[in-house]
């Protein structure tokens, strides 16, 4: 069974930074492209980056790329999402992503005070 835990989440001042992390289990890890997504309220949950398995290649939303990194360690598991710069747009719940499984973690919540 397919599980994404997602933490890291939190209340950060306008310019700041967090890194989110998301740890996979039931299938294995090493082999998967894995995304995050993040939902605003009242928008449509949205791609903010991709990293393929063995985090070769990345791709990220315009609105993220040069602020944002993802990274992977296949020896743990885990993904991640280093956020710098953080903007009050950046704000929603942010979700990890396993795409060949189609299967979603429960989010983590980001706010960005301005």
């Amino acid at each position: 069974q397919v599980q994404l835990v997602e933490s890291g989440g939190g209340l950060v001042q306008f310019g700041g930074s967090l890194r989110l992390a998301c740890a996979a289990s039931g299938f294995t890890f090493r082999n998967h492209a894995m995304s995050w997504y993040r939902q605003a309220p009242g928008k449509e949950r949205e791609l903010v980056a991709s990293i393929s398995s063995t985090g070769g290649d990345t791709v990220y939303a315009d609105s993220v790329k040069d602020r944002f990194t993802i990274s992977r360690d296949n020896a743990k598991n885990t993904v991640y999402l280093q956020m710098n710069s953080l903007e009050s747009e950046d704000t929603a719940v942010y979700y990890c992503y396993a795409v060949r499984f189609r299967s979603w973690g429960q989010g983590t919540q980001v706010t960005v005070a301005s």
